[in-house]
């Protein structure tokens, strides 16, 4: 059975308006949450970006629903001991619902104590690294590490779930998706290719979870939802390593010119034509991912949450059954 999920958006959104939105996804009938973790949004229309452990806090006490990062960068901003306390308080105050998802990161959220920039293998190595310690903090034993990026010493969490939290690695590309195949207890993966689920399947992720999301804009007028979709979000967008090595959300709104809203009308579900809406998440589930989750951009979150709750919902759980 494929889950259905809501992906909350602290690069536009902030602490109180997630949480509200989280409420309307339960009340809609998903199944599960995701949550972005940014110490910067990408550009400053987004607007937003509070501390997500914070957030995830009131989720705990809000809502029931299993929550999730998408994803943190436990390597660079927080050293992976401090993350491995966040997670593993998060598993305890959702009673064990809590999967940490985590990736190598980008320069935008990062990079901001002054630190150099790492090469993409070196922050896989670091990723890997980092994973390593937070296993071993999350049996609440007294443990001492030193490796080539990290130390610790004499560190023990008090505050520990029942059960170690699942860790979740997100992969864009062969390596990424190598190292979650080896060493994660799930995939993240943002775009619905079989070739990377094969490669996860096939190089040690087995019947580990694979999890993708997606970004749609939801409105009764198409055109002016490309709009919102191109004011907001145009940096999904661009091509390449951008993503990953630029500093600021003002570099990123350098490039915005070029993407057109031609681009956005071409690459990104806007409206409400419920079969544009039920395909886009049908794509992941048809390339054999297990969890699609899905986040709608701009304001009207409550017309979104009615139009999946009433018209998008049902027919893909009609789908799996």
């Amino acid at each position: 059975m494929v889950e259905y999920g809501c992906f909350l958006s602290t690069e536009e959104f902030g602490p109180s308006d997630l949480v509200e939105q989280a409420r309307m996804a339960e009340q809609a009938g998903f199944q599960s949450l995701w949550i972005s973790d940014h110490f910067h949004p990408w550009n400053d229309e987004q607007g937003q970006s509070p501390f997500v452990w914070s957030v995830i806090g009131a989720l705990s006490e809000a809502v029931s629903l299993p929550i999730g990062t998408a994803v943190t960068c436990p390597t660079v901003r927080m050293h992976p001991a401090v993350v491995a306390q966040a997670a593993a308080t998060s598993a305890v105050m959702t009673n064990g619902r809590f999967r940490l998802g985590v990736g190598s990161g980008e320069a935008l959220n990062e990079h901001i104590f002054g630190d150099a920039w790492p090469p993409a293998h070196v922050r896989l190595e670091m990723l890997e690294e980092s994973i390593q310690v937070m296993r071993q903090l999350f049996t609440g034993k007294e443990i001492n590490h030193s490796g080539p990026h990290y130390t610790v010493q004499n560190a023990r969490l008090y505050t520990v779930p029942d059960e170690p939290v699942p860790i979740d690695i997100s992969g864009f590309g062969p390596q990424a998706t190598a190292l979650a195949a080896r060493v994660g207890d799930g995939y993240i993966t943002m775009m619905p290719e079989v070739s990377m689920v094969e490669q996860f399947r096939k190089g040690g992720g087995g019947g580990k979870p694979v999890s993708g999301g997606t970004k749609v804009c939801y409105g009764q007028d198409r055109d002016e939802c490309v709009r919102t979709v191109h004011r907001l979000w145009a940096n999904q967008l661009l091509p390449g390593e951008m993503g990953q090595v630029l500093p600021s959300p003002r570099h990123f709104e350098q490039l915005e010119p070029l993407i057109t809203e031609d681009m956005v009308s071409q690459n990104v579900v806007c409206g409400d034509d419920v079969d544009e809406h039920v395909g886009a998440l049908s794509a992941f589930a048809d390339a054999g991912f297990d969890r699609v989750y899905v986040n709608q951009i701009g304001p009207d979150q409550r017309g979104f949450f009615d139009f999946y709750r009433t018209k998008v919902l049902p027919q893909l759980q009609e789908g799996v059954r």
